[in-house]
């Protein structure tokens, strides 16, 4: 921006004229920054608002031959029929249910192993479990549905059933119980995500000041009091941030592919969700409904935007940390 002496001395310009001189002056200073941060800007246009011209085809009888402009308007048509569907709500509560239980149940947890490991004084035990916690992330979701498929199994080498068998209980066949299927999968994700989700809360803590550390020493605190009262403060900014984030993206499922490939006919009750139910009616029916299939994903989008926006709203009433 312009200083008050440049301004003077070139009072004919408009502010916008001086707006524009300060950014292309920036541009000219920073170039390197503006040239980094153009590919990822070109990928999100491209792949992420460009498509979004395509959410019309949910207010139209959508066919392919007339194209998406040229198709029927069909108003609220499919929104009504998936509301007044008969799997409607069982669908959204299934999802719902499994969202929030990944969400809940996983991000204290991922906090705590942050505050734990950064608090351990074992260096070499440290990154033991650093390394082991973080391995599972890098295992393929089929891999590990096949891993669940394995060790939930009621044959010889299901190892839950065998310490069930070894206790005097009966086996269950966990992965066709629908009323297991949400913490089979919450579980698992908490497993496999564990170790990548606490780097970003150690990062957080390797930018606390020492020195706090080191006047809490002095006053005697304990090694648990330090963990209260200076990292869980230090890290909130971080970690409500990161919570509103996973709010406004809770509604998606990230592993949509780790949910279909668990899907299973006797489970089914409780595992089809939204992105699931969206996926069969728009590319795996024989007779697919593009239209329907949209309207259903729109929807699901509206609840996403919506939980971000209370999220945020809750968070800047009850701390000093939002995104906006």
């Amino acid at each position: 921006m312009h200083t008050k002496r440049e301004q003077a001395l070139a009072p004919w310009k408009t502010p916008r004229q001086r707006w524009m001189g300060g950014w292309r002056k920036e541009a000219r200073i920073n170039y390197q920054l503006y040239l980094m941060i153009l590919p990822p800007l070109i990928w999100l246009i491209l792949f992420m608002y460009v498509p979004m011209y395509g959410v019309q085809i949910a207010f139209k009888d959508f066919r392919a031959v007339d194209g998406i402009t040229g198709s029927a308007w069909a108003g609220l048509k499919y929104f009504e029929k998936f509301f007044t569907s008969y799997d409607a709500m069982q669908i959204i509560l299934n999802t719902f249910e499994v969202c929030f239980y990944t969400l809940l149940a996983g991000f204290p947890l991922f906090v705590l192993l942050a505050l734990l490991l950064n608090n351990t004084r074992r260096t070499r035990f440290r990154r033991w479990v650093q390394m082991s916690t973080f391995a599972p992330y890098f295992i393929s979701v089929t891999v590990v549905v096949g891993m669940l498929i394995q060790f939930l199994s009621v044959q010889d080498y299901g190892v839950i059933n065998n310490v069930i068998r070894m206790l005097g209980g009966d086996p269950v066949m966990f992965i066709t119980k629908p009323e297991w299927f949400s913490t089979i999968y919450a579980w698992s994700n908490i497993w496999q995500g564990a170790g990548f989700n606490a780097i970003i809360y150690i990062a957080a803590l390797a930018g606390i000041d020492q020195e706090l550390y080191e006047a809490a020493v002095v006053d005697g605190a304990s090694r648990f009091r330090r963990m209260l009262h200076i990292d869980l403060p230090g890290i909130m900014p971080t970690v409500v941030i990161t919570f509103i984030l996973a709010v406004g993206q809770v509604m998606n499922l990230g592993f949509f592919d780790k949910i279909f490939l668990m899907q299973n006919p006797l489970n089914l009750e409780r595992s089809e969700v939204i992105s699931t139910y969206v996926y069969k009616m728009g590319m795996a029916s024989s007779l697919p409904n593009y239209s329907y299939a949209a309207a259903i994903g729109l929807f699901n989008t509206l609840i996403n935007l919506a939980l971000l926006l209370i999220a945020n709203r809750l968070a800047r009433k009850f701390s000093q940390s939002s995104l906006w």
